[in-house]
Protein backbone atom coordinates (compact mmCIF):
# COMPACT_ATOMS: atom_id res chain seq x y z
CA UNK A 1 0.00 0.00 0.00
CA UNK A 2 2.76 2.55 0.77
CA UNK A 3 4.31 1.57 -2.49
CA UNK A 4 1.40 2.38 -3.83
CA UNK A 5 1.04 5.34 -2.64
CA UNK A 6 4.79 6.53 -2.95
CA UNK A 7 4.47 5.79 -6.81
CA UNK A 8 1.59 7.60 -7.62
CA UNK A 9 2.61 10.67 -5.25
CA UNK A 10 5.59 10.57 -8.07
CA UNK A 11 3.68 10.42 -11.09
CA UNK A 12 1.63 13.76 -10.29
CA UNK A 13 5.06 15.31 -9.32
CA UNK A 14 6.22 14.28 -12.56
CA UNK A 15 2.82 15.57 -14.14
CA UNK A 16 3.14 18.77 -12.39
CA UNK A 17 6.91 19.57 -13.31
CA UNK A 18 5.65 18.90 -16.92
CA UNK A 19 2.89 21.04 -16.64
CA UNK A 20 5.54 23.81 -15.38
CA UNK A 21 7.75 23.42 -17.30
CA UNK A 22 4.94 23.95 -20.70
CA UNK A 23 3.45 26.52 -19.28
CA UNK A 24 7.11 28.45 -18.56
CA UNK A 25 8.11 27.66 -22.38
CA UNK A 26 4.56 29.10 -23.56
CA UNK A 27 5.10 32.46 -21.86
CA UNK A 28 8.57 32.27 -23.08
CA UNK A 29 7.99 31.62 -26.42
CA UNK A 30 8.91 33.63 -29.64
CA UNK A 31 11.13 36.18 -26.64
CA UNK A 32 14.60 34.74 -27.51
CA UNK A 33 17.23 37.86 -28.31
CA UNK A 34 17.95 38.18 -32.13
CA UNK A 35 21.66 39.03 -33.19
CA UNK A 36 21.34 42.99 -34.27
CA UNK A 37 23.57 44.42 -36.33
CA UNK A 38 26.15 47.11 -35.49
CA UNK A 39 24.30 49.70 -37.48
CA UNK A 40 21.07 49.02 -35.95
CA UNK A 41 22.73 49.50 -32.35
CA UNK A 42 23.25 52.53 -30.59
CA UNK A 43 26.81 54.00 -29.02
CA UNK A 44 25.06 53.19 -25.71
CA UNK A 45 24.48 49.16 -26.93
CA UNK A 46 27.79 48.57 -28.44
CA UNK A 47 29.60 50.49 -25.37
CA UNK A 48 27.70 47.45 -23.16
CA UNK A 49 28.68 45.02 -25.73
CA UNK A 50 32.03 45.78 -25.29
CA UNK A 51 32.28 45.76 -21.73
CA UNK A 52 30.57 42.07 -21.61
CA UNK A 53 33.29 40.75 -24.34
CA UNK A 54 30.71 40.21 -26.47
CA UNK A 55 31.37 41.22 -30.43
CA UNK A 56 30.14 44.34 -31.24
CA UNK A 57 28.53 42.46 -34.60
CA UNK A 58 26.44 39.98 -33.09
CA UNK A 59 25.32 41.96 -29.90
CA UNK A 60 22.05 40.89 -29.01
CA UNK A 61 19.49 43.06 -28.96
CA UNK A 62 16.74 43.34 -26.22
CA UNK A 63 14.21 40.32 -25.88
CA UNK A 64 10.54 40.56 -25.51
CA UNK A 65 10.64 39.30 -22.29
CA UNK A 66 13.54 39.18 -19.34
CA UNK A 67 12.16 35.91 -18.82
CA UNK A 68 14.63 33.38 -19.91
CA UNK A 69 13.58 30.16 -22.20
CA UNK A 70 13.83 26.99 -21.70
CA UNK A 71 16.60 26.16 -23.76
CA UNK A 72 18.78 29.20 -22.45
CA UNK A 73 18.56 27.27 -18.99
CA UNK A 74 20.04 24.13 -20.61
CA UNK A 75 22.92 25.73 -21.65
CA UNK A 76 23.45 27.18 -18.25
CA UNK A 77 22.70 24.61 -16.43
CA UNK A 78 25.42 22.53 -18.73
CA UNK A 79 27.64 25.09 -18.61
CA UNK A 80 27.45 25.10 -14.45
CA UNK A 81 27.62 21.43 -14.11
CA UNK A 82 30.29 20.69 -16.74
CA UNK A 83 33.01 22.55 -14.99
CA UNK A 84 31.53 23.52 -11.25
CA UNK A 85 34.78 24.38 -9.39
CA UNK A 86 36.90 26.56 -11.62
CA UNK A 87 38.19 29.77 -10.23
CA UNK A 88 38.85 33.05 -12.50
CA UNK A 89 38.93 35.50 -9.54
CA UNK A 90 36.84 37.03 -6.73
CA UNK A 91 33.70 37.70 -8.91
CA UNK A 92 33.95 34.00 -11.02
CA UNK A 93 34.01 31.20 -9.53
CA UNK A 94 32.31 27.46 -10.39
CA UNK A 95 29.02 26.96 -8.18
CA UNK A 96 30.66 24.14 -6.66
CA UNK A 97 33.11 26.35 -5.28
CA UNK A 98 30.08 29.02 -3.89
CA UNK A 99 28.65 25.62 -2.88
CA UNK A 100 31.24 24.70 -0.74
CA UNK A 101 31.70 27.79 0.75
CA UNK A 102 28.09 28.74 2.28
CA UNK A 103 28.23 25.17 3.37
CA UNK A 104 31.26 25.46 4.99
CA UNK A 105 29.79 28.26 6.92
CA UNK A 106 26.95 27.08 7.66
CA UNK A 107 28.52 23.78 8.88
CA UNK A 108 30.70 25.43 11.58
CA UNK A 109 28.20 27.59 12.67
CA UNK A 110 25.52 25.18 13.18
CA UNK A 111 28.30 22.52 15.03
CA UNK A 112 29.05 25.93 17.97
CA UNK A 113 25.31 26.14 17.68
CA UNK A 114 24.80 22.21 19.05
CA UNK A 115 27.76 22.48 21.21
CA UNK A 116 26.00 25.01 23.17
CA UNK A 117 22.21 24.47 22.72
CA UNK A 118 22.27 21.40 23.42
CA UNK A 119 24.10 20.64 26.57
CA UNK A 120 22.19 23.77 27.80
CA UNK A 121 19.02 22.67 26.77
CA UNK A 122 19.71 19.75 28.94
CA UNK A 123 20.32 22.01 31.82
CA UNK A 124 17.31 23.99 31.10
CA UNK A 125 14.85 21.03 31.12
CA UNK A 126 16.21 19.31 34.28
CA UNK A 127 15.93 22.48 36.39
CA UNK A 128 12.94 24.07 36.78
CA UNK A 129 15.16 26.89 38.91
CA UNK A 130 17.42 27.17 35.48
CA UNK A 131 14.46 27.50 33.21
CA UNK A 132 12.45 30.09 35.03
CA UNK A 133 15.80 32.16 35.34
CA UNK A 134 16.66 31.88 31.42
CA UNK A 135 13.43 31.68 29.71
CA UNK A 136 13.12 35.72 29.76
CA UNK A 137 16.60 35.80 28.04
CA UNK A 138 15.35 33.26 25.40
CA UNK A 139 12.16 35.12 24.66
CA UNK A 140 13.47 38.27 24.26
CA UNK A 141 16.45 36.99 21.70
CA UNK A 142 14.42 34.55 19.89
CA UNK A 143 12.54 36.68 17.45
CA UNK A 144 15.07 39.21 16.49
CA UNK A 145 16.07 38.25 12.89
CA UNK A 146 19.15 37.10 12.46
CA UNK A 147 20.15 39.54 10.32
CA UNK A 148 19.85 42.22 12.54
CA UNK A 149 22.75 40.75 14.35
CA UNK A 150 24.80 41.16 11.21
CA UNK A 151 25.82 44.80 11.84
CA UNK A 152 26.99 44.16 15.43
CA UNK A 153 28.88 41.23 14.27
CA UNK A 154 31.03 43.12 11.28
CA UNK A 155 31.31 45.98 13.71
CA UNK A 156 32.54 43.69 16.76
CA UNK A 157 34.33 40.93 14.82
CA UNK A 158 35.54 43.06 11.50
CA UNK A 159 35.47 39.93 8.93
CA UNK A 160 32.90 39.09 6.74
CA UNK A 161 33.38 35.72 6.73
CA UNK A 162 33.20 35.13 10.58
CA UNK A 163 30.27 37.45 10.96
CA UNK A 164 28.29 34.99 8.55
CA UNK A 165 29.16 32.01 10.71
CA UNK A 166 28.26 33.97 13.98
CA UNK A 167 24.75 34.97 12.55
CA UNK A 168 24.47 31.42 11.41
CA UNK A 169 25.25 30.08 14.97
CA UNK A 170 22.65 32.83 16.36
CA UNK A 171 20.03 31.47 14.32
CA UNK A 172 20.39 27.89 14.84
CA UNK A 173 20.59 28.32 18.50
CA UNK A 174 17.38 28.88 19.53
CA UNK A 175 15.26 25.89 17.75
CA UNK A 176 17.43 23.66 19.03
CA UNK A 177 18.50 24.97 22.28
CA UNK A 178 14.43 24.80 22.76
CA UNK A 179 13.16 21.54 21.48
CA UNK A 180 16.30 19.94 23.64
CA UNK A 181 14.85 21.62 26.71
CA UNK A 182 11.09 20.32 26.24
CA UNK A 183 12.22 17.08 24.81
CA UNK A 184 14.48 16.80 28.28
CA UNK A 185 11.98 17.52 30.13
CA UNK A 186 9.19 15.30 28.93
CA UNK A 187 10.79 12.27 29.52
CA UNK A 188 8.54 10.00 31.52
CA UNK A 189 9.34 10.39 35.15
CA UNK A 190 8.48 6.53 35.35
CA UNK A 191 11.68 5.52 33.61
CA UNK A 192 13.65 8.33 35.90
CA UNK A 193 12.46 6.97 38.84
CA UNK A 194 13.60 3.71 37.60
CA UNK A 195 17.15 4.91 37.01
CA UNK A 196 17.13 6.23 40.44
CA UNK A 197 16.29 2.57 42.11
CA UNK A 198 18.83 1.53 40.61
CA UNK A 199 21.14 3.75 41.45
CA UNK A 200 22.35 5.30 38.43
CA UNK A 201 24.51 7.99 38.60
CA UNK A 202 23.46 11.34 36.89
CA UNK A 203 25.95 10.77 34.02
CA UNK A 204 24.71 7.92 33.16
CA UNK A 205 21.23 8.39 33.33
CA UNK A 206 21.86 11.70 31.26
CA UNK A 207 23.24 9.42 28.33
CA UNK A 208 21.18 6.06 28.72
CA UNK A 209 17.91 6.96 29.58
CA UNK A 210 17.40 10.87 29.17
CA UNK A 211 18.88 10.84 26.17
CA UNK A 212 17.28 8.31 23.48
CA UNK A 213 14.18 9.26 25.52
CA UNK A 214 14.38 12.92 24.06
CA UNK A 215 16.68 11.91 20.80
CA UNK A 216 13.05 12.47 18.72
CA UNK A 217 12.75 15.84 19.54
CA UNK A 218 16.43 16.75 19.63
CA UNK A 219 16.34 15.72 16.43
CA UNK A 220 13.40 17.82 15.07
CA UNK A 221 15.26 21.34 16.72
CA UNK A 222 18.20 20.37 14.72
CA UNK A 223 16.25 19.67 11.51
CA UNK A 224 14.42 23.03 11.73
CA UNK A 225 17.62 25.01 12.50
CA UNK A 226 19.57 23.11 9.43
CA UNK A 227 16.58 24.96 7.82
CA UNK A 228 16.88 28.61 8.98
CA UNK A 229 20.29 28.53 8.98
CA UNK A 230 20.74 27.52 5.11
CA UNK A 231 17.77 30.12 4.42
CA UNK A 232 20.08 32.85 6.40
CA UNK A 233 23.54 32.37 4.39
CA UNK A 234 21.94 33.09 1.35
CA UNK A 235 20.45 36.19 2.45
CA UNK A 236 23.72 37.14 4.95
CA UNK A 237 26.18 36.59 2.01
CA UNK A 238 24.42 39.03 -0.51
CA UNK A 239 24.93 41.16 2.32
CA UNK A 240 28.91 41.18 3.10
CA UNK A 241 29.64 39.74 -0.26
CA UNK A 242 32.78 38.02 -1.42
CA UNK A 243 32.01 34.53 -1.85
CA UNK A 244 29.14 32.14 -0.88
CA UNK A 245 26.21 30.85 -3.21
CA UNK A 246 24.00 34.08 -1.75
CA UNK A 247 26.91 36.30 -3.07
CA UNK A 248 26.45 34.30 -6.18
CA UNK A 249 22.82 35.32 -6.77
CA UNK A 250 23.61 38.83 -5.71
CA UNK A 251 26.61 39.02 -8.09
CA UNK A 252 24.56 37.49 -11.51
CA UNK A 253 21.56 39.88 -10.54
CA UNK A 254 24.08 43.02 -10.86
CA UNK A 255 25.57 41.17 -14.10
CA UNK A 256 21.99 41.10 -15.58
CA UNK A 257 21.76 37.39 -15.76
CA UNK A 258 18.59 35.98 -15.09
CA UNK A 259 19.44 32.72 -16.26
CA UNK A 260 22.30 31.99 -13.78
CA UNK A 261 19.88 33.26 -10.77
CA UNK A 262 17.19 30.77 -11.54
CA UNK A 263 19.55 28.42 -11.56
CA UNK A 264 20.96 29.48 -8.19
CA UNK A 265 17.80 29.24 -6.75
CA UNK A 266 17.35 25.90 -7.52
CA UNK A 267 20.36 24.74 -6.81
CA UNK A 268 19.82 26.38 -2.97
CA UNK A 269 16.47 24.64 -3.20
CA UNK A 270 17.86 21.35 -4.33
CA UNK A 271 20.53 21.24 -1.38
CA UNK A 272 18.03 22.33 1.37
CA UNK A 273 16.08 20.03 0.43
CA UNK A 274 18.70 17.70 0.61
CA UNK A 275 20.08 18.84 3.93
CA UNK A 276 16.29 18.18 5.03
CA UNK A 277 16.33 14.78 3.91
CA UNK A 278 19.32 13.32 6.30
CA UNK A 279 17.62 15.23 9.00
CA UNK A 280 14.29 13.45 8.30
CA UNK A 281 16.19 9.99 7.95
CA UNK A 282 18.16 10.68 11.35
CA UNK A 283 14.87 11.55 12.94
CA UNK A 284 12.96 8.42 11.61
CA UNK A 285 16.26 6.23 12.93
CA UNK A 286 15.74 7.95 16.30
CA UNK A 287 11.67 7.73 16.43
CA UNK A 288 10.45 4.67 19.37
CA UNK A 289 7.27 3.46 19.30
CA UNK A 290 5.49 3.63 23.14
Amino acid sequence: MQGSLNFRAGLLSLLLLGCLLGLWHLATFGTAPVAKPVAAMTPEQIEYAKLMGKPVDAAPAAAKSGFPTLTQMGRTVVHHLTEPFYDRGPNDKGIGLQLAYSLGRVGLGYLLAALVAIPLGFVIGMSPLVRRALDPFIQVLKPVSPLAWMPLALYTIKDSAASGIFVIFICSLWPMLINTAFGVAGVRREWLNVARTLEVNPLRSAFEVILPAAAPTILTGMRISMGIAWLVIVAAEMLVGGTGIGYFVWNEWNNLSLPNVIFAILVIGLVGMSLDLLFARAQKAVTYAD
